[in-house]
């Protein structure tokens, strides 16, 4: 199993869960994750599971700008509904990192370590989504625009071809070298571009 190189590349997130330390787990409770990771949860890689990786990268690093985010303290909300454009695709990323999750999620041991009515959608900011402390209650907020970083000029014509079956091998390649090529700008060049994203 291969992936693209830049995927080794792009920063990874440090987190301390201390479920996983009490359960026996994580030996010290901490949890690394890369890109490479999510994109084997999430089965690929796009701008929108790229974005949804910066926008917690960012995020945590804001609110833990010293220490190793907690999983599972940190609950997060969005503007738009589940079911609403690729809100759901994001939660799932954020979720993964995180542990939030909103009625699903693990209910806890004895009332500690709940993961659960972490995630809330259709919420009443004007962000693309607000990371917030449980503990104490800081809370910032992230804007991901990709339309930033705009697909190479071949890629319409190549995406007509390959959602109709109508591409041979050689541009399916080209095509999925293309996508990829865009999410590198995105995780990579672009990684501080703060009209890409931004966390204020």
């Amino acid at each position: 199993m291969s992936f693209p190189k830049f995927f080794s590349e792009v920063p990874g997130i440090t987190t301390f869960d201390p479920l996983a330390l009490t359960l026996g787990t994580v030996e010290d409770g901490i949890i690394k994750y890369n890109y490479t990771q999510i994109v084997k949860s999430a089965g690929h890689s796009c701008p929108t599971v790229a974005g949804a990786y910066l926008m917690t990268l960012k995020a945590l690093d804001a609110l833990y700008p010293d220490t190793p985010a907690i999983r599972g303290e940190v609950k997060v909300e969005f503007k738009e509904g589940l079911e609403d454009g690729v809100a759901g695709v994001i939660a799932n990323v954020i979720s993964n990192i995180t542990g939030a999750t909103d009625k699903s999620g693990f209910k806890g041991l004895n009332g500690r370590f709940a993961r659960h009515s972490l995630m809330n959608f259709e919420a009443n900011i004007n962000s693309s989504a607000r990371f917030t402390r449980v503990d104490n209650g800081k809370s910032v907020n992230v804007d991901y625009n990709p339309g930033i970083v705009p697909p190479n000029p071949k890629m319409q014509e190549l995406m007509g071809l390959v959602m109709t079956q109508n591409a041979n091998e050689k541009q399916v390649k080209e095509f999925g070298e293309l996508w990829q090529e865009r999410v590198k700008r995105i995780l990579i060049d672009n990684i501080n571009n703060q009209e890409m994203i931004k966390v204020y």
